[in-house]
């Protein structure tokens, strides 16, 4: 089972009062149904069936017929049609089908979204893939819409076309849990937050083993060229010109190729008299690269 019909499950499992059963069932049907001279549904969730039949019977008082097919093609599934021919003109006018429905508060918003989420919405699976949530719809004008009233809540909802469909998308984990956790979902929000809070903590690990292999990197790189920059001062007979403790730093350097300034700062205060800290030896070696600066500059001239 996907993370979208479980949450399509949880949402269709609900207790709703009146008006929001009203704007539940009339953004499903005007975004997911066939209307002419019947309105026809065509669903594939048990759960989500049981819950649209009942809410349009207490809601418009029609009983719709149910047609259960088995479907075979790719995989076999149970399709649920729903089909109603009595009062279409009721019905078209409470959902208000060629017009935005006038909504006056937070929850009645909510609501609608709700039930267009049950036709036409779709969330991928947070374990497997990246955030994203979406509204799958026929117009333009709908999507804009549906882009609109999530973003009266600050979701940073989008609107693109895809194929011959307009979809209102969001891809921001924190939007996505605002609005389960707007659905009244809790169940399918623990298990969105839980999935979130794992791939954040892993890809912080991630990022920390990334950032301390190039710090690991970049101080072998170092190490290598002070080797080379002591080579230099080797070759060319300019070891006379380092002082004491700049030939202490130079030793401890070749006995550990691979540490860091600190870390040979730490050991060299450990062994010896000397207490040097990371600066003191970035100043040695500064030193050290002026000498060979120097050495060049004399060979050229």
């Amino acid at each position: 089972m996907t993370f979208t019909t479980r949450l399509k499950e949880e949402i269709s499992k609900q207790e709703n009062n009146p008006v929001e059963s009203r704007l539940i069932v009339s953004s499903f049907i005007k975004y997911n149904s066939v209307i002419k001279d019947d309105i026809t549904i065509t669903l594939e969730n048990a759960s989500v069936t049981r819950f649209i039949y009942k809410i349009m019977k207490e809601t418009f008082g029609v009983i719709p017929k149910i047609t259960v097919r088995v479907q075979k093609r790719f995989r076999v599934k149970q399709i649920y049609i729903l089909e109603v021919k009595e009062k279409i003109d009721y019905i078209k006018e409470v959902i208000e089908l060629d017009k935005e429905p006038k909504l006056d508060s937070d929850e009645e918003i909510v609501a609608y979204l709700k039930g267009a989420f049950l036709g036409v919405g779709n969330v991928s699976n947070p374990k497997t893939s990246g955030y994203h949530l979406e509204y799958i719809l026929d117009k333009e004008s709908d999507a804009l819409y549906i882009a609109k009233l999530l973003n009266h809540f600050r979701l940073n909802a989008k609107v693109i076309k895809r194929g011959y469909k307009y979809i209102a998308y969001m891809k921001m984990s924190e939007s996505i849990s605002d609005l389960i956790k707007m659905f009244r979902a809790i169940s399918s929000l623990f298990e969105f937050e839980d999935t979130r809070i794992y791939r954040d903590h892993k890809n912080m690990v991630n990022r920390l083993n990334n950032m301390e292999l190039a710090n690991e990197e970049k101080t072998i790189k170092s190490g290598l060229e002070q080797l080379d920059l002591i080579k230099y001062l080797e070759d060319n007979d300019l070891m006379s010109l380092i002082d004491e403790k700049a030939l202490l730093v130079i030793n401890y350097r070749k006995k550990y190729p691979e540490t860091s300034f600190q870390e040979l700062a730490d050991i060299i205060s450990m062994e010896t008299d000397y207490k040097v800290g990371k600066s003191g030896i970035n100043h040695h070696f500064r030193a050290l690269r002026k000498i060979k600066e120097n050495h060049l500059k004399n060979k050229k001239d």
